[in-house]
């Protein structure tokens, strides 16, 4: 990571859900329904970080309900579904709750995500995102796309900020 004390400033954290939350599959149902893979580790850790206060949000281009469904069901309701123009969503995020840009972190993982990872104050990527990507983030997980990358970077945001699971503390336990 070129910088980690920008970790400590992070109160955002916006994620791409194809290649990042999901290993980048699409298994096509007879029905028509296109189905996708995710990791229970990143849900784990993406509706951690929503009761511990961070904003996490998602804009993704694809368009099923399922994923909104499954974000809903962790507490994100910033949930931007079929986004062609990426960037509409996430100006859009940053006026409803204005945010400034060098406090957000993003992980995208392939071209549409450029413009959004150069202009946060983290831009993020999972291991085998595009070249193009990798190029330009500030961090590369250790991780693959659907694979716990998620879970790397909330994880990262949380234990600069002490907000991660530390059981010598006294902690209230029932959230975790």
């Amino acid at each position: 990571m070129k910088n980690p004390e920008i970790l400590k400033n992070i109160s955002t954290i916006i994620f791409d859900v194809d290649g990042v939350l999901t290993d980048g599959t699409v298994l096509l149902q007879p029905n028509g329904d296109q189905s996708r893979r995710m990791n229970i580790k990143d849900g784990f850790a993406l509706q951690l970080a929503v009761k511990k206060g961070l904003k996490i949000a998602v804009i993704s281009g694809g368009k099923s309900e399922m994923v909104r469904n499954r974000f809903n069901g962790l507490g994100i309701y910033d949930v931007y579904l079929g986004a062609s123009d990426k960037w509409d969503a996430f100006d859009e995020l940053c006026i409803t709750y204005d945010l400034k840009h060098e406090e957000i972190a993003y992980m995208g993982d392939d071209i549409p995500d450029y413009k959004l990872i150069q202009t946060v104050g983290l831009g993020c990527c999972p291991n085998d995102a595009a070249v193009e990507i990798q190029e330009i983030a500030d961090y590369i997980s250790p991780f693959k796309g659907g694979e716990g990358c998620g879970r790397d970077i909330i994880e990262k945001v949380m234990r600069a900020q002490d907000l991660w699971f530390q059981p010598d503390n006294n902690q209230d336990h029932h959230i975790w």
